[in-house]
């Protein structure tokens, strides 16, 4: 088999309109012949080159632009929309790539249109881009193009990836200001100790006499950090580094989502934004058609918790020898009994879907309300931590002042 090369190629559509874009190709003729057979006129094709100065040098993550949950929601309703509107999946495609304002999602969308031309279906052609099409989005647009409704579908995963967008928003502004005011006070110790305790030291030091075991135990711990401030540095830059690339590690999720559980402030809310995850991923995917098995597959790796995640794929098994949906479900602490019992009720009368529905906005309101409790409790607290802190090395350092006339004599 010919190796493949990759081809930069401008056509004209049926209407007129220049198009451009990239195909994977032996040479150039199959391209054009490729392109014909589409009936599109060629203009003009190139080869891209991929060695030498030309190139695309990719290091890491760096310069690359993350495609968010906010970017695919509105592409998805635009698309529905257009979709709604009469126009055909490539015209759609080629409009979504033109005006979207993430250069990322514009480029993988410009490939999913050429790989759509070739023949492929929509649900593919996402697929083939997993790094930025999550497989809830991929499974429930399959399940649209199967039963004729694409345009629900789309809708359905706009609505989802929204409602996801304001629970993050909502997780954020609980996390952002502790998270702040410890950073602060981490940097107003390190300059105490750096700057200002050495000044303090020298001039304790001309004064001659025994100085308080407070101050004494700043003092040493200044020289500490005189060495030991470089060394955190970098151990935060390759910590940072590491946790970046492996924190989706099995082994490291296995251990820290279970204390994140039990963490005596932040464990509840952890809880309820990973149960109106699961609720509101599986409500969604069951309301578009994708097969339950298949959802339970799906929803338990998008809860963003590893607790969550072993728990559906163990009722999953249930399910699959036809047993219940919530009986598995109960024998598994992380999911309340409130929670269980609905899904036991929409089960018997076959609404699953609705009251799967209700617990995820019932859940989104505890988030926000618990998200409010946090930030009003966790205020005060700062403030008295960074009171204690601040307030204990300031008297530390000027406990021999009040001895100071002793000292002289």
């Amino acid at each position: 088999m010919a190796a493949t090369k990759t081809f930069e190629y401008a056509v004209r559509d049926r209407s007129g309109k220049l198009v451009k874009g990239r195909i994977e190709a032996p040479n150039q003729a199959a391209v054009a012949n490729r392109l014909r057979g589409l009936g599109l006129a060629t203009v003009s094709i190139t080869e891209v080159q991929t060695t030498g100065l030309k190139q695309e040098i990719s290091i890491g993550s760096f310069g690359k632009t993350k495609v968010k949950l906010k970017d695919l929601a509105i592409m998805s309703r635009q698309m529905a929309t257009m979709t709604s509107a009469g126009l055909s999946l490539l015209r759609t495609l080629a409009i979504l790539a033109d005006q979207t304002e993430n250069p990322a999602l514009a480029k993988t969308l410009a490939q999913v249109r050429n790989e759509v031309e070739t023949g492929r279906s929509l649900s593919s052609g996402l697929a083939r881009h997993p790094d930025v099409f999550p497989p809830l989005m991929v499974n429930m647009i399959r399940a649209g193009e199967t039963g004729g409704f694409l345009e629900k579908s789309l809708l359905s995963v706009a609505d989802n990836y929204e409602a996801e967008v304001k629970l993050r928003a909502k997780i954020k502004s609980a996390m952002t200001y502790p998270v702040m005011v410890l950073c602060m006070a981490i940097v107003a110790v390190v300059a105490m100790l750096l700057f200002i305790v050495p000044v303090f030291d020298e001039m304790f030091a001309g004064l001659g006499g025994t100085l308080p075991l407070p101050t004494l135990m700043l003092v040493y711990m200044a020289d500490i950090m005189k060495w030991l401030a470089p060394v955190l540095v970098v151990a935060a830059i390759a910590f940072a580094a590491w946790w970046g690339k492996h924190k989706n590690d099995e082994g490291i999720r296995s251990r820290m989502d279970p204390l994140k559980l039990k963490a005596p402030i932040f464990g509840p809310l952890f809880q309820k934004v990973a149960i109106a995850r699961f609720a509101r991923n599986f409500g969604t995917m069951l309301g578009a058609g994708v097969p339950i098995l298949q959802a339970l597959d799906i929803v338990g790796g998008t809860s963003g918790n590893w607790v969550v995640e072993q728990a559906v794929k163990s009722v999953q098994e249930s399910v699959r020898t036809g047993n219940s949906l919530s009986g598995p479900l109960g024998e598994h602490p992380v999911f309340p009994p409130m929670v269980v019992q609905m899904l036991a009720v929409g089960e018997d009368a076959g609404s699953m879907e609705t009251m799967l529905e209700k617990v995820s906005e019932f859940y989104d309101q505890e988030v926000e309300a618990t998200t409010e409790q946090l930030t009003s409790l966790i205020e005060p607290l700062m403030i008295a931590f960074i009171g204690v802190i601040i307030g204990g090395m300031i008297i530390a350092l000027y406990l021999p002042i009040f001895n100071v006339f002793d000292l002289i004599e």
